[in-house]
């Protein structure tokens, strides 16, 4: 019985070495066919943009075609489960955001880990969010709107496009760090959502700059905050929460590239490298520029850190406020 037993566990190593050569071997000869972006979410999209953008160029530097594939549904994580469990071959990759930390813990019974079912590759761009108050209510200043909120607990009303889109959760974050009592109206899209914000229908809301900036110049929204470490280029003259006293309230949006855990590091590291290369022309940083977001790279251990701490901040988000999306 013991000789059976030791034979069924050599034979298991056996084929567990044998698979790891494979990989090994697959890795000296990396890239040999096609590789595939897979983006958990509907065509244009902030996702979908840095994809179909670094795509082309990233398959001019591998000498191999990459194509980019929309896998969306459940908020990005049936894509993301999708490459959780492909080949840690380097032949698919996910083109992730935090969104992905958000949505796995915001649905029961998610399939796959986000911490530890993915290698960081490198991020690739960020997204700022703007807080905006529309005219009606008044409200010209961060302070304001604070003071309003607390003054009138559960009738300050504020939107998102979703329950746990960026735009929610960065005011459920907001919420948590000033201690607010605020109506949340959630919309089945942007569509909706900017149209009520614009109207009137919703007091404040959380917007990506580059479109908020439009409204704000022409006076139909009252920009108060950034949500970014640092002001934007696009918004110069709006100061960041931290510059007005609320502290730890980041809300950016980041955009980076995963594959599934245990891919080669020799494979990770030449992705990285290309697309560091790639994050850097003039070309790219500019079709980014125009859909709002900020072209960037990372090492392998700097985004997997940024990976950890945002998974564990947001969760405790979601845990706190109760948010769930089933």
């Amino acid at each position: 019985m013991r000789i059976q037993k030791l034979r069924f566990l050599l034979s298991g190593l056996s084929f567990a070495l044998l698979g790891f050569g494979q990989v090994s071997v697959q890795a000296q000869t990396w890239p040999s066919q096609t590789i595939k972006i897979v983006v958990p979410f509907t065509p244009g999209t902030g996702m979908d943009t840095i994809a179909r953008t670094v795509s082309p160029k990233l398959s001019e530097r591998l000498g191999q075609p990459v194509i980019v594939q929309n896998t969306p549904g459940a908020s990005g994580n049936i894509g993301a489960d999708m490459v959780a469990k492909a080949t840690p071959d380097g032949y698919t990759v996910l083109m992730g955001a935090n969104t992905m930390l958000m949505a796995s813990q915001l649905y029961k019974n998610v399939p796959f880990d986000p911490v530890n079912d993915f290698s960081s590759v490198s991020m690739a761009a960020y997204g700022t969010l703007m807080l905006v108050a529309n005219p009606k209510t008044g409200i010209k200043s961060l302070q304001e709107f604070i003071a309003m909120a607390k003054a009138k607990p559960g009738d300050v009303t504020f939107g998102s496009p979703g329950i746990g889109t960026p735009h929610h959760m960065a005011m459920e974050l907001l919420k948590s760090k000033t201690q607010l009592n605020m109506l949340h109206v959630p919309y089945k899209g942007t569509a909706g959502y900017v149209a009520d914000l614009l109207g009137g229908e919703l007091m404040v809301g959380f917007l990506p700059i580059h479109v908020a900036q439009g409204f704000v110049s022409s006076g139909k929204l009252v920009a108060l905050a950034v949500g970014g470490p640092t002001r934007n280029p696009v918004s110069p003259s709006v100061a960041t929460f931290q510059e007005l006293g609320v502290k730890d309230v980041n809300v950016d949006m980041w955009y980076a590239f995963f594959t599934p855990n245990r891919t080669p590091s020799a494979v990770i590291n030449r992705l990285n490298t290309e697309i560091a290369a790639i994050m850097k022309l003039p070309d790219v940083r500019a079709v980014l520029a125009k859909a709002g977001l900020d072209a960037a790279s990372s090492t392998t251990a700097d985004l997997s850190t940024t990976v950890k701490q945002d998974y564990v901040r947001w969760g405790a988000v979601i845990k706190r406020n109760a948010i769930t999306a089933d």
